[in-house]
């Protein structure tokens, strides 16, 4: 006996197993995998992805299908198999990986289609006048009329009625007048929504010789081997991108294009769009629903073929994927913060195998994953060792805190009389200057000079961080925000004193000690809005800047030939953080702002202010050397020093809870069930260390304690995190987070 034809579903939900629904005779058809559906869920409706289609037993008292939006699978059979896989890697919900492919409107049930698309209406001539009789008796009394005809007629025969009335001032009147002539006819025309339609920057002409040797090397390499583009900072790594991308288009192929955050500006866009012009797709947060959907849509179409965006491009629908490009790969922010906890670029190889593509790799600072697969033969690297027009790498200079002589006026601002004297010359020579202070605020934290009390964030365990634009005492991890006290709440004491130095203070110090300087700061709080960064970029590409500032949203991707200086202005804000990576993102923070000078033909020159001149990650940066830091820094990350990545395999469970006991509980069930079952299920296989608290223990209002499990092994580690994800452990009265391979530890 046949059983009934049903469909297992997963739905947006943080849950491991599908559900199972009846299929109605009338959508056999398109209940395939892949496919989005609209189904009862209690009391309510919501929308799910097909997985499989089984025969389900006939008694079983399944509820029915009731609608398939879409003609065709949304993911497409190579994106379900990476679903898949991102979910048994990072041990995710496949509901929530389907989730964070797809964009966020194609989730709401109350509208199954999605948002509509853009429609324009459109005047088209229905009847040609080719003599000037015809033209005098057809409008012998109506010369406007006349007019709009003429004017249609010399746009092509048809014109958006929008530009019509707007640009040639056409009235709606006498348009409707053609129409009813029976000499025109109005159409609705899909108008796809792009705020970067009018967007283009001519590329170079020419390639350099270390461009087009990189970019043959590159085509020689079997495609299924991922390459790294390992090039100094101004050495074009972005128009080899581009030229690797053109070929594949050529060939009728797409491509994906994904860059930081930060680094998708209009700009960015300008010079793909220089290239590829119309067939590039733009997936951004900062986009509208409808704005993002008709650029998924136009991929899944094949009407573009090229996708720009940051980290959640790595999903865009692209038909005959030929390439994945992964600008700057080092970059943290390609890592997701919530589940599915992803890393881009680890699942941009994995799609790349999947459909046959290249995976293509750049930056001037590789992480040491990569450098690792490098000299393991997994990645084959090409070097461009030499900016454009051979201009050399900028001399870096250390200043050292604790001898150097300081401007009296500084205070509390590290500012050497080196530095003072490199800005005074750049500024008086006419050039550029950038700054580097890697923490926003004014000022650290506020101190009772009497009591010694430090007013800490009421939700999390981490001060609260001084700013006087607008007057606050503001927490960087929740948000809360409360004014600053005029007296000590403990003892009374009227005056508080500032300790430690953010932006704020430095701009304001900047100011006073360069008051004719005209001076910019880019920070998470002046770059809020959509595209401010952008406007901020442009003055100083305009020249309307002497002096820019900012936190490390600055030292990436700027290209600016009047920058002849730039200061690290304290190095050490993240050297020395509990975190096994804090020297690596250090060297790359600097060395990445170092290369910001000296782009053009006047050179230029790096100070770089510390009170650890010695320490491998800025003498590594000094010399430009990825080599240099990287021969320092595995061996402290390989025994008999603690295994780190990328000697060893990382998982980190985190406990939290609004009440202390319960993450110390949480946390301790966790240790104690993964060191059962490394002993019993996987022969001693892992390292487990903890629990212990978190370097921040409260955060939003929930205490957290984490657990590290270590392997050298991936299956032991794909083991614990895929029986986590089938609720093999117990969380408790905590919530326990999952994160494999973590960028941070804090």
């Amino acid at each position: 006996m046949s059983g009934t034809p049903a469909a297992e579903v997963v739905l947006p939900l943080p849950i491991s197993r599908p559900y199972t629904y009846r299929i109605p005779p009338g959508l056999a058809a398109r209940v395939v995998p892949g496919a989005r559906v609209l189904v009862p869920v209690r009391q309510r409706r919501a929308i799910g992805v097909v997985t499989s289609v089984i025969d389900a037993e006939a008694a079983r008292d399944l509820k029915t299908i009731i609608a398939v939006p879409d003609a065709d699978p949304a993911p497409s059979p190579a994106l379900l198999r990476l679903a898949r896989w991102i979910a048994g890697y990072y041990g995710a919900p496949l509901g929530l990986t389907l989730r964070a492919m797809l964009p966020g409107t194609l989730w709401q049930a109350e509208r199954p289609g999605g948002p509509r698309e853009a429609e324009e209406r459109v005047l088209i001539l229905t009847q040609r006048l080719p003599s000037l009789l015809e033209r005098e008796r057809a409008f012998k009394r109506a010369p406007k009329r006349r007019l709009a005809y003429e004017a249609v007629e010399s746009l092509g025969g048809s014109a958006p009625v929008r530009h019509l009335t707007t640009q040639l001032k056409l009235s709606a009147a006498v348009l409707d007048g053609l129409v009813q002539q029976s000499l025109a006819r109005v159409e609705r025309v899909a108008q796809p929504r792009d705020p970067f339609s009018d967007l283009a920057t001519p590329p170079p002409p020419t390639l350099s010789a270390d461009q087009r040797r990189v970019v043959e090397e590159i085509a020689a390499t079997p495609s299924d081997v991922p390459v790294l583009i390992h090039g100094v900072t101004g050495s074009g790594k972005t128009l080899v991108y581009l030229e690797v991308v053109r070929r594949l288009v050529e060939q009728g192929q797409g491509a994906i294009l994904l860059v930081p955050e930060i680094a998708l500006t209009p700009q960015t866009v300008a010079r793909v769009r220089g290239v590829f012009g119309d067939q590039v797709a733009v997936l951004h947060s900062g986009l509208s629903d409808g704005e993002r959907v008709d650029a998924w849509r136009a991929l899944r179409s094949g009407e573009r073929r090229v996708a720009v965006g940051p980290r959640s491009a790595v999903f865009a629908p692209v038909q005959r994927l030929g390439a994945i490009v992964v600008d700057e790969e080092h970059e943290g922010s390609y890592k997701q913060g919530s589940a599915p906890r992803y890393h881009a670029r680890d699942v941009a190889r994995v799609r790349a195998q999947l459909e046959a593509a290249r995976l293509v790799l750049g930056s001037a600072t590789p992480s040491l994953e990569t450098l690792h697969l490098g000299d393991a033969g997994a990645v084959r690297v090409f070097g461009l060792p030499q900016r454009i027009d051979a201009r050399p790498l900028p001399p870096v200079a250390v200043v050292d805190l604790r001898q150097a002589p300081r401007v009296p006026e500084a205070r509390g601002v590290p500012w050497s009389e080196a530095l003072d004297t490199a800005v005074r010359e750049t500024l008086a020579a006419g050039d550029q200057v950038i700054l580097l202070l890697n923490r926003r605020g004014f000022a650290t934290y506020l101190q009772c000079p009497a009591c010694g009390d430090v007013r800490e964030c009421p939700r999390c365990a981490i001060t609260l961080t001084v700013h006087q634009t607008p007057p606050a005492l503001r927490c960087h991890y929740c948000g809360h925000e409360e004014p600053v006290a005029p007296a000590c709440r403990l003892c009374g004491h009227e005056t508080q004193r500032m300790r430690g130095i953010g932006t704020q203070q430095l701009e304001h110090f900047i100011a006073l000690r360069f008051p004719e300087a005209r001076i910019a700061r880019m920070d998470l709080d002046t770059t809020s809005t959509k595209w401010a960064h952008h406007r901020i970029l442009e003055r100083v590409a305009r020249r309307e800047v002497d002096i820019l500032l900012g936190t490390q949203m600055i030292a990436k991707g700027l290209d600016f030939p009047g920058v002849t200086l730039v200061g690290v202005v304290d190095a050490d804000t993240g050297l020395h953080l509990p975190d096994f990576r804090a020297g690596e993102r250090t060297f790359q923070l600097v060395a990445q702002v170092a290369g910001r000078a000296g782009r053009g033909p006047k050179g230029g020159r790096v100070l770089v202010q510390t009170r650890a001149p010695e320490h491998h990650a800025i003498r590594a940066a000094q010399a430009h050397s990825v080599r240099d830091f990287a021969a320092a820094e595995l061996p402290l990350r390989a025994p008999p020093h603690p295994a780190y990545p990328p000697s060893t395999g990382l998982v980190r469970f985190i406990a939290a809870a609004e009440d202390a006991d319960a993450a110390v509980r949480a946390a301790a069930d966790v240790a104690a069930w993964l060191r059962r079952v490394g002993s019993e299920q996987l022969e001693g296989a892992l390292t487990v260390l903890g629990p212990a608290p978190c370097p921040i223990p409260r955060l939003k209002g929930r205490w957290r304690w984490h657990v590290l499990v270590k392997a050298t092994e991936p299956r032991a580690i794909g083991h614990v995190v895929r029986a986590w994800g089938r609720g093999a452990g117990a969380g408790g009265a905590a919530v326990v987070v999952v994160d494999r391979d973590p960028v941070a530890l804090l």
